[in-house]
């Protein structure tokens, strides 16, 4: 991974309730203990995020981080249903996706909207996770790259090279993502090797060799070694299996 550390997200999307939260941090917390090899960080629900906060600083484990599953570039105001990234900080978030695939196709976001919660959230001092990928019909007429490529500049557009040192690019084919279908290592990784080429392209070769690119199409414990393994995967941002702590931590044990 030309000397990048590797880092493993768990986003646990509109799941469990605060028990089942608090117990799933709590029990990551306890069994995480390779913070020197991995980087890790997990996002919970907005109404439970301070709770797992809690849990994790119960653990004493300051290897575990807590991320928010999105958020607005606004300070404050009248947006109703919205969160801002102060309030995010207030409760101890340290990591924020956006532009992730759900957000995109579901909820309707496009990538001007992606950027700004993305150079707010730099602002902020959050460690920012920008999410790319194709659909199976983008896929299927072998735009794969294109769209990637795309959606990295205008995602990335404003943000100065010293910045990125705060990015971490997250490769989601959304074809692949709760279907159970999985792009092949060789697929894989080659769109991740397409992806630090437009890294290049943008910032620069010093640049794009230390941005760490995480793969998140439907990984599990017995493919994610071989994911991994490839050379411009830097780990994974893990939905489904993530909410299984054995499979999290098998997954997370992978990438070292």
């Amino acid at each position: 991974m030309a000397q990048r550390k590797p880092i493993v997200g768990g986003n646990w999307k509109m799941n469990l309730h605060r028990q089942d939260a608090v117990a799933l941090a709590d029990a990551v917390a306890e069994r995480f203990a390779a913070g020197e090899q991995v980087d890790l960080f997990i996002c919970p629900a907005f109404p439970y995020l301070a709770h797992v906060v809690e849990a994790v600083e119960r653990r004493k484990n300051v290897h575990v981080q807590v991320g928010a599953q999105d958020a607005y570039d606004q300070p404050e105001g009248a947006y109703t249903g919205e969160v801002s990234l102060a309030m995010l900080k207030d409760v101890g978030a340290t990591v924020l996706l956006v532009g992730h695939s759900e957000r995109r196709h579901v909820i309707g976001e496009n990538d001007l909207l992606i950027n700004r919660k993305l150079r707010a959230g730099l602002e902020a001092g959050l460690q920012v996770v920008l999410c790319v990928g194709e659909t199976l019909e983008q896929r299927e007429a072998r735009q794969t790259d294109a769209i990637n490529a795309g959606q990295l500049a205008y995602g990335l557009a404003g943000v100065a090279a010293e910045q990125m040192a705060d990015v971490v690019i997250a490769y989601e084919p959304v074809w692949a993502i709760g279907t159970g279908k999985t792009a092949t290592p060789e697929d894989a990784q080659s769109a991740h090797a397409a992806i630090r080429r437009q890294l290049a392209h943008l910032f620069g070769d010093q640049v794009a060799g230390q941005v760490r690119i995480q793969y998140g199409g439907s990984v599990k414990p017995d493919n994610a070694a071989v994911l991994f393994g490839q050379a411009d995967i830097d780990g994974g941002l893990i939905g489904g299996a993530s909410l299984k702590v054995d499979d999290f931590l098998a997954i997370i044990d992978a990438a070292k």
